[in-house]
């Protein structure tokens, strides 16, 4: 165990996460240059695409260190986005340090301060980093200076790299060996491991990546899961290089996967303890909860014929990512469908890209809602993330909305501009805080329901791409909410309704009106497009009809003779307006989601 080193590499979005890991498997001689590619640990395309990491990947690096021994070091990533918050802390549970990555020209940014808080709460060992050190705009004095004012740590400690160039990646791996602490635990004990990963082989079932802390497993013990206490026979074990490669045993302290025929992630859960069934541990290792969605979105597809194999496509979706979680649903607009819920937007626009991209299915996506309370006058509660299920409005004591606290860090001088936006999206409470001379850190309250739509694109406009964001949902207050309901051409087009705040729903109904008033065709007649709450009218945009004209055959004569054409031809559009049916494109439902600014 003296020779073991668990640690894990945190950073603000695009700060060089991967790139740093690329270059210290490079350091160690793990790939050939001809099999080398960028973001070696990012296997999914959209990774590569969007440069952000969404599957956690482990991998055990053996380093030749300056004392003469050899060390495994075990690098466990992290997905970055404040979505994947809970993998991300069961990720630092199984570590004893981590490397803080900040960049020599941006600084310090939001999300760096919650991966540090993070770290600390798990009492590790952080050692900073100064990457992209070779970039014309790096100011190391600005960043060692925001180290010790923002972060709290000693700027002296902090690691000179740069990830792209190579430069300074041997100084990172002798800090890892000398300052992070190899592990302990009880090797005789009963076995604790704990899960901080999982993914679905389709010839060996789920793989699930742990870190054990006391005891060990091998192949043919039979293992417990402690949340669901389900038993399986263990097939493999081994630690992940840039292969699976097997071993005699994990003992404690590595870091490795497990193979023993469990057919589902969703029978893994992160955070759960792997136990023997003969011997099992006293209590699971703290820190377990289950993910809960935050984001509800319904899922058609485009032609209804598609629907069994966008069920098929979901169910195979569901075996890689357990968080995802869905039902059927039906639309009297769309069909049927299935209702999703989801970690976080981004979350759902990966859901999304990889249904479209993987498994080829063309599909389209209503409004994101998100987890509304009622409390009604019997003093019941419903819990509705369905406009559909809205409770009868004369029924409803006090209606209840999610509240997240939004933590923005900006440059000085787009204090106004993001304020604007902010109060826009009804946020209270500011508190702001000057960590460094130029730069805000904001604390606001928002309802998390504003910011789903486009919230994080709108702060990214405003401040010329220099904000960050990060937030964490807080607690259910009581709001002013409507249901707000589309018809088109007198009828309900129930995939459109949406649940707002009050104050909001004429902004939103003018939006919506406006978007499907330019997507759908003309007909022979008017069409009425209309936002109402409840039996009251609130928006209105009308396509006006083809107009024909009948009046083309009168050469000259008395004008009686043209009105008689035109009165007959306004009765024959009534008619038609009475027996016609609108069809509504599917790009009229996906033109809705747009921002104003499109």
């Amino acid at each position: 165990m003296q020779r073991i080193r668990n640690f894990s590499i945190i950073a603000h979005i695009d700060h060089g996460k991967s790139t740093l890991a690329d270059r210290m498997i490079q350091h160690v001689h793990m790939v050939t240059e001809r099999e080398f590619r960028d973001q070696m640990l990012d296997t999914m395309d959209i990774e590569r695409e969007r440069g952000i990491t969404i599957k956690s990947q482990t991998i055990s690096l053996r380093f030749p260190a300056r004392d003469g021994k050899e060390y495994d070091l075990n690098l466990i990533d992290t997905p970055g986005h404040v979505d994947f918050s809970y993998e991300v802390s069961r990720a630092l549970a199984s570590c004893e340090g981590v490397l803080l990555l900040v960049d020599a020209s941006q600084g310090v940014q939001a999300q760096t301060l919650a991966n540090l808080y993070a770290a600390m709460e798990q009492d590790l060992v952080i050692i900073p980093v100064i990457n992209k050190i070779d970039l014309p705009s790096a100011d190391l004095d600005m960043v060692r200076e925001q180290i010790e004012t923002e972060l709290g740590l000693d700027s002296d400690d902090a690691i000179l790299c740069s990830a792209k160039e190579g430069i300074g990646i041997g100084d990172v791996f002798e800090a890892i060996i000398s300052k992070i602490p190899p592990p302990n635990g009880n090797e005789k004990g009963e076995l604790a491991a704990l899960i901080f990963d999982a993914n679905y082989d389709p010839y060996r079932g789920t793989i699930v990546s742990c870190r054990v802390f006391d005891g060990a497993v091998k192949p043919g013990d039979v293992i417990r899961f402690m949340h669901n206490q389900a038993t399986y026979k263990v097939e493999e074990v081994g630690v992940f290089r840039l292969r699976r490669e097997p071993r005699k045993q994990l003992a404690t302290g590595e870091v490795g996967y497990i193979i023993s025929g469990v057919k589902t992630v969703s029978d893994t859960r992160v955070g759960d303890t792997i136990t023997l069934d003969n011997r099992p541990a006293a209590t699971p290792l703290p820190g377990f909860k289950e993910a809960k969605p935050v984001v509800f979105s319904s899922i058609y597809p485009i032609t209804s014929e598609d629907y069994l194999s966008l069920a098929e496509a979901l169910a195979k979706f569901k075996l890689n990512d357990a968080s995802l979680e869905f039902q059927k649903d039906s639309s009297a607009a769309l069909g049927q469908g299935f209702r999703c819920g989801f970690l976080g937007l981004l979350h759902l626009e990966i859901v999304q890209m990889r249904l479209e991209r993987e498994y080829d299915q063309s599909i389209i996506m209503t409004v994101p809602s998100v987890q509304y309370r009622f409390n009604l006058e019997d003093d019941s509660e419903v819990v509705v993330d369905n406009p559909q299920y809205y409770p009868d409005q004369q029924k409803i004591k006090t209606a209840l909305e999610p509240f997240i606290r939004a933590s923005i860090i900006i440059p000085e001088r787009y204090m106004g501009a993001v304020m604007k936006l902010c109060m826009e999206r009804r946020a209270s409470n500011p508190r702001m805080s000057y960590p460094t001379p130029g730069r805000i850190e904001v604390t606001l309250d928002m309802p998390l329901a504003e910011v789903i739509y486009d919230f994080y694109d709108r702060l990214k406009t405003v401040t010329q791409g220099y904000g960050s964001f990060d937030y964490e949902v807080t607690e259910y207050r009581v709001s002013d909410l409507v249901k707000l309901d589309f018809l088109v051409n007198g009828e309900k087009v129930d995939a459109l309704s949406m649940i707002v705040h009050k104050e909001r729903a004429r902004e939103w109904g003018v939006h919506v009106c406006d978007r499907l008033r330019d997507e759908i065709p003309r007909h022979q007649f008017k069409v009425a497009i209309q936002g109402a709450i409840g039996g009251k009218v609130i928006s209105r945009s009308t396509v006006s009809a083809f107009r024909k004209d009948v009046t083309a055959k009168c050469y000259g004569g008395d004008i009686s003779r043209k009105r008689k054409l035109l009165e007959k031809q306004k009765k024959g559009k009534l008619r038609m307006k009475m027996v016609g049916s609108v069809e509504i494109p599917q790009s009229a439902f996906v033109s809705v989601l747009r921002t104003n600014e499109e």
